[in-house]
């Protein structure tokens, strides 16, 4: 079962799916950030220390869907923090190929649909925000956006 969390920036989603995970016995944490500069390793340092020192945390930048298969387990619920900055992995990986992008997340998808794990999928909502001034944000924005609607319809909850 696939839960998609979405929400704005600094909205709640972590720590919402946090309390939700708590209830589960086994959690991996499947982290896709990477510390690239200073407030992104005081945001990882900060999501670190928040989460319970039981469950196991996997930094997984652009493998993602070999990290599903991995550790899906029928008794593991996984929490993927997150498809925004994995998009963004993904957009430096593949050059911005649009095309190369979907692949990679469907091969995600597909991980998804065949794990016998509960899978809770965080996401931030980028398109009820401020539109962006360069063309790069829009792209990032509408490929999110697509990529959003995708996980949808493979979950069995959405929360906004």
């Amino acid at each position: 079962m696939v839960t998609l969390i979405l929400g704005g920036a600094r909205s709640g989603k972590n720590s919402f799916a946090q309390s939700l995970a708590a209830q589960a016995g086994k959690v991996v944490y499947l982290a896709t950030a990477e510390a690239s500069d200073e407030e992104m390793r005081t945001k990882i340092e900060r999501h670190r220390k928040d989460r319970p020192a039981g469950w196991k945390t996997v930094e997984t930048p652009l493998d993602l869907d070999a990290a599903v298969k991995q550790y899906g387990r029928k008794d593991t619920l996984l929490l993927i923090d997150c498809l925004t900055t994995f998009t963004a992995n993904l957009m430096m990986a593949e050059a911005g190929n649009k095309d190369a992008i979907f692949r990679r997340m469907e091969n995600l998808r597909q991980a998804l649909m065949a794990t016998s794990a509960t899978a809770l999928v965080i996401s931030n909502e980028v398109g009820l925000g401020v539109v962006p001034a360069y063309p790069s944000g829009h792209q990032f924005r509408d490929l999110l956006g697509e990529i959003n609607q995708q996980f949808a319809r493979i979950s069995r909850n959405v929360i906004l």
